[in-house]
């Protein structure tokens, strides 16, 4: 078959470029439209995007999902740890309260077992009724009567009391301790006098001192019912 001449080759290219270039785009479609609809979900099926923006939607909103969640789970994190750190709190001040309580406890019991503290004045009758000590010659001289008192006596407010001793006990000393009952009595009451006068400033004196000075005057009015020396 001989082939066109001049103006009709044209004529017969023309169609077959058109053709060509036809079938080409074509491919390229055939090629390109599973890609697409695989990204975006053209056609409508299943839970795609069916434009770009939409799947920019669809990839924004899971997003804030995630974020909402991460920030719940936080939350409920957060209240479980001060949940936590309340308990605890309230399960050492219940022990502390526990632990005070027993102490209480524990006291009350053995102060029960004890009974009441005793006084002052008590513990001197106590001690005096288990005999006063005899007082040493450098307390109350055998031969001169001299009284040596304790400090706490030698108070001005104290000295019509040691001058009335003085004077009785020097006498005894000069008949060889031996005294009448007149004597004796008068000793006895001024003793007690004296003793009333310092209870009667007891809170003026520390405890030791107060305690010395009761025991003291108890062995001097003791001393009169016994032999000088």
């Amino acid at each position: 078959m001989a082939l066109p001449q001049n103006g009709s080759w044209k004529w017969i290219a023309g169609p077959v470029a058109r053709f060509g270039a036809a079938l080409f785009i074509g491919g390229c479609a055939a090629l390109a439209a599973p890609r697409a609809e695989a990204q975006f979900g053209w056609g409508g099926f299943g839970n795609y995007a069916s434009t770009a923006g939409q799947a920019a939607d669809y990839g924004m909103s899971a997003m804030m999902r995630a974020q909402g969640q991460q920030n719940l789970s936080n939350s409920e994190a957060a209240n479980n740890w001060e949940d936590a750190k309340t308990k605890d709190i309230q399960n050492r001040l219940r022990w502390t309260e526990t632990y005070f309580e027993m102490r209480k406890t524990n006291r009350e019991a053995r102060a029960a077992e004890a009974g009441p503290p005793i006084t002052q004045d008590q513990a001197i009758r106590n001690a005096k009724s288990r005999t006063a000590p005899r007082l040493a010659s450098t307390q109350l001289d055998p031969v001169t009567g001299h009284i040596e008192y304790p400090m706490l006596l030698t108070q001005e407010s104290f000295a019509e009391y040691r001058d009335r001793l003085d004077s009785l006990f020097a006498q005894r000393a000069a008949t060889g301790g031996s005294i009448q009952y007149s004597e004796y009595q008068e000793i006895q009451v001024t003793v007690n006098q004296f003793i009333e006068a310092l209870k009667s400033r007891v809170a003026d004196f520390p405890a030791r001192e107060y305690g010395q000075a009761r025991v003291f005057l108890d062995s001097l009015a003791r001393e009169a019912r016994l032999p000088a020396g």
